[in-house]
């Protein structure tokens, strides 16, 4: 293991959901959910599609109601339509062994199932309702996600652990045993499906908490026990900066562990913000740990008392947006334009150095600094641009770089 680098990947059991192959030495794969109403067939197809745009590569959906298990076929058909190939997958909670008993063409037009042994059915249904829902897995040849959650635990193996608990010469703490529980939820819940029929290269697991240590604790326990793909997410994470922060910071350590095939950041969105907001934290939560590059990186300054002048933030901020906006077409035409490192630096303290370090960068002038801003190309200086369209000529001078380096052309003559 290289010391500044994270660990080697654990080694899991690959698992394909669509036309995405989950754990088994694959990149880590970014997923993401919808929050419209399933039955709204338009509105789903349309975040469905946004979130695939953004980078999305599984995407899921709430499957709660006959008219949204009805509407689901007819979601999947569109994307198809729009070219959006992405895996839709449905997430059943209490009532899924009948509604994919009453709709077989949502059974069938679902990449995935995700089920909640918590909540799958109670008392001595439980074993029934579980089993019917393999059972249509195995019928229509779909992977499974077997998601333990600890807001919706299974309270009858929680009170039997809690009493096996209580006869231990030096018995857990009462947030130990709760941990087991959500493991033991999963991995049991996985051999009963195995029981049944359903191969271990279908199944993927994840045990979800809201607290960061408790999630690295539960999924490093987890992984020790199995070789089941793992999907990691802090569950309800929270709105704006506290949730980003609570999941990239547990999300790194196991990420960095070598823990971890599927992720999903699950932010509360603000009021009238974008849903894809989740999908772009994801991809830079991995591209920033190293794991996968998605879009060009911009590092940019603070600021500080030698900048005065917000231009270099507006510069960062249109530099942000322009190669995002381009990331899909580049992805297609321009393949490895997502490794290109940009800077945009605010005043000479920094600036060059960095500038240098990045494979395109600008330094701009600070306060009292001559009003002119040198770009830097592959670590050389090349030009120093001046007054009013300075924006407009590094962006330019970006796509150039960019039609130089990954271009078609440029791909055949090397």
């Amino acid at each position: 293991m290289d010391a500044y680098g994270p660990a080697p990947r654990r080694v899991t059991r690959q698992v394909r959901v669509g036309n995405v192959l989950v754990g088994g030495g694959a990149p880590v794969v970014v997923q993401s959910m919808t929050n419209t109403d399933t039955a709204d067939v338009a509105a789903t197809v349309k975040q469905v599609a946004d979130l695939w745009r953004a980078g999305s590569e599984l995407v899921r959906v709430t499957v709660n109601t006959a008219a949204a298990a009805a509407a689901v076929p007819r979601i999947v058909e569109r994307l198809r339509m729009m070219s959006v190939e992405v895996p839709v997958i449905g997430d059943f909670h209490y009532n899924g062994h009948q509604l994919l008993a009453r709709e077989p063409a949502c059974a069938q037009a679902l990449a995935k199932y995700r089920i909640n042994p918590g909540n799958v059915g109670f008392g001595n249904k439980r074993d029934t309702q579980f089993a019917q829902l393999i059972e249509f897995a195995l019928r229509h040849d779909k992977p499974v996600r077997i998601g333990a959650n600890w807001g919706s635990l299974d309270q009858d193996l929680a009170t039997r652990l809690m009493d096996e608990n209580a006869r231990r010469a030096e018995p857990w703490d009462a947030s130990r045993v709760l941990r087991e529980a959500l493991i033991r939820s999963a991995l049991d819940s996985a051999q009963r499906a195995i029981e049944l029929g359903l191969p271990a290269e279908r199944i993927i697991l994840s045990a979800k908490v809201s607290g960061v240590q408790e999630l690295v604790a539960v999924y490093r326990d987890l992984s020790a026990r199995s070789d089941f793909a793992l999907h990691l997410g802090l569950t309800e994470a929270g709105i704006g900066s506290k949730g980003i922060v609570a999941s990239s910071a547990a999300l790194a350590v196991l990420l960095q562990e070598g823990i971890g095939d599927t992720i999903r950041i699950s932010l509360t969105p603000e009021p009238g913000a974008s849903r894809t907001q989740e999908v772009i934290v994801a991809q830079e939560l991995l591209q920033t740990l190293g794991l996968r590059a998605f879009t060009p990186m911009v590092t940019a300054c603070p600021g500080c008392g030698r900048t005065t002048s917000e231009f270099f933030q507006q510069l960062a901020k249109v530099v942000q947006e322009h190669v995002r906006e381009k990331m899909p077409q580049w992805k297609i035409t321009h393949p490895g334009a997502e490794h290109l490192t940009l800077a945009v630096m605010g005043c000479v303290v920094n600036g060059p150095g960095e500038s240098r370090h990045a494979d395109i960068g600008i330094s701009l002038p600070g306060t009292g600094e001559a009003p002119a801003a040198p770009v830097f190309v592959d670590g050389e200086k090349t030009v120093t641009l001046r007054g009013d369209g300075i924006a407009a000529d590094f962006v330019a001078i970006i796509d150039d770089y960019v039609e130089r380096k990954y271009g078609r052309a440029a791909a055949h003559s090397g």
